[in-house]
């Protein structure tokens, strides 16, 4: 017999999504009454993280914090950012899943759904006034940088190839060197 959907009241669902339990390494995230489990990442996503924390810590112009596993509630759902760029001290006493309230910066580095991370993770971050979600697209081979969230989305997007800099405003304040992405 086939399976069946049964869409679950909000309710329900958020229930049963806090009390999902995900292997060692996955992930598992409510995105717009969807629950997305994501598998651990591959070696060039890590090695991209990488390359994005080390910009971070040395350029930006004011010292920040950077989580790579910090559970956000935004409208859009309850998404965890590859990575989430807040001033120091930002989260210290914070829940699992806290406001997005102060956050800078968000990025997500495409894997294998980039369309929740073009679409879906995008106007979520927007929704929750988070000033800038940073876009790294493996699959298009560029970084786009979108700013000034109004109604829901980004009004304003920069993007660069890999290969290019791209400029991020302040607080940061150094353009990012995409090079390495190539």
């Amino acid at each position: 017999m086939p399976a069946v959907e049964h869409p679950l009241p909000a309710d329900d669902l958020l229930r049963t999504f806090l009390e999902l339990e995900t292997p060692p390494g996955y992930k598992a995230e409510l995105i717009e009454g969807e629950i997305v489990v994501t598998p651990p990442p591959d070696g060039s996503h890590e090695t991209a993280f990488a390359l994005l924390v080390r910009q971070f810590i040395r350029k930006a112009a004011v010292e920040v914090d950077l989580a790579g596993t910090k559970g956000l509630i935004t409208p859009g759902g309850r998404f965890i950012p590859d990575g989430t760029i807040s001033p120091v001290g930002h989260f210290e006493d914070a829940e699992p899943w806290a406001s997005p309230a102060g956050v800078l910066l968000v990025f997500e580095i495409t894997s294998g759904n980039p369309a929740k991370d073009r679409e879906a993770k995008r106007r979520g971050y927007a929704a929750a006034g988070i000033p800038c979600y940073l876009l790294i697209d493996r699959s298009y081979r560029s970084a786009t940088l979108f700013t000034d969230p109004v109604d829901g989305d980004y009004t304003v997007h920069t993007q660069a190839a890999f290969g290019k800099p791209l400029d991020l405003p302040a607080p940061f304040s150094f353009a990012l060197d995409t090079e390495p992405l190539r």
